[in-house]
């Protein structure tokens, strides 16, 4: 996974296959999680994502006090990252499952040609055309149901940060426009643009990037993703941004900022499973600011970075960092 001195979006989240293993509407689920209030988080809650499958695996062995920390995460609700196979049986399945509990769809896109820079999370699809494919067979699965996607971590910031290689940019560009129209013929679609960190970049050098990737026609743009920053200085970020981008709002990822940036060791790795981090805010609509439509849980807490500090590799289970992440949240 790619590093910079001031931190990175994406932290090795998206080994996206890993991440659906067991989405399917098939296999056994796990517990009855229930859903969250709708009218303040109308997101669904996955009964058979990594948490919930650990949750009741605790149950079963009679390790109530690790349950009642993992239940912290299960029963809230995580983003969905759509793997690369067969996008439209996947989306179709997630989206029908939450519109059936009368909740909307959660949904990561990160499938970007040449993603990642070749670094933990690297892959994406083979050239244009197939992300073109790629992305038409995400829209038909989602049909006229009700999801939110978030669009490409790291995508625009790699462009800025000159980390993909400059004969790609255009096509890049091209990408993300053409992802963000194809998505919003669904009816009931919303897309936010990732616009990386309160820690990567100033606003200044990125709303015109973000500009030329479609911001016009997205819902808004997502910040803070498989990062830490706190979630009052990513509001601050993200207000100065909208200025530059016509008043457009953000959601904020909050799975894993309780206790803000790592700060010790190697500042080029501290993105990286980072020890003593915690939850943050509970995912919600009710934010209190016109400008952030959502806190949102996109990465998925106990999914690992990548295969440093001791951790599998990008978007593996790691219950020790989920125990780990419940037990220093201040959250109830």
């Amino acid at each position: 996974m790619y590093g910079t001195r001031t931190g990175r979006a994406v932290a090795g989240a998206g080994v996206v296959a890993l991440l659906l293993s067991g989405c399917s509407s098939e296999q056994k689920k796990g517990p009855d999680l229930g859903q969250q209030p709708k009218a303040t988080d109308p997101y669904w809650v996955n009964p058979d994502g990594s948490a919930a499958r650990q949750l009741a695996e605790y149950h079963a062995e009679g390790e109530d006090a690790k349950a009642g920390l993992i239940g912290r995460i299960a029963r809230q609700p995580t983003a969905d990252w759509i793997g690369a196979d067969d996008p439209e049986s996947a989306v179709r399945d997630l989206t029908e499952q939450a519109a059936a509990a009368d909740r909307e769809a959660l949904l990561v896109l990160y499938n970007i040609p040449h993603r990642d820079c070749g670094q933990f999370s690297k892959g994406g699809a083979a050239d244009a055309g197939a992300y073109r494919s790629w992305i038409d067979g995400v829209a038909r699965g989602v049909g006229d149901r009700k999801a939110t996607v978030i669009l490409e971590p790291d995508a625009v910031l790699h462009l800025v940060d000159s980390c993909t290689p400059k004969e790609f940019h255009e096509e890049r560009y091209a990408l993300l426009r053409g992802a963000v129209e194809r998505l919003k013929r669904q009816p009931g679609t919303s897309v936010y643009l990732d616009a990386g960190n309160a820690g990567w970049y100033r606003p200044d050098v990125l709303h015109e990037p973000l500009r030329r990737a479609g911001i016009d026609r997205a819902d808004g743009f997502s910040l803070n993703v498989s990062n830490f920053y706190p979630t009052d200085a990513s509001t601050e970020f993200g207000k100065r941004l909208s200025a530059k981008v016509g008043g457009k709002p953000f959601v904020i990822d909050t799975s894993r900022n309780g206790n803000g940036p790592y700060t010790g060791g190697d500042p080029r790795e501290n993105w990286c499973n980072p020890p003593g981090r915690a939850l943050g805010e509970v995912p919600t609509t009710a934010t209190g600011d016109p400008l952030v439509d959502a806190y949102l849980w996109i990465k998925r807490p106990g999914e690992s970075d990548g295969d440093c500090k001791g951790g599998p590799k990008a978007g593996e289970w790691w219950p020790e960092y989920a125990l780990e992440l419940a037990r220093n949240s201040k959250q109830p």
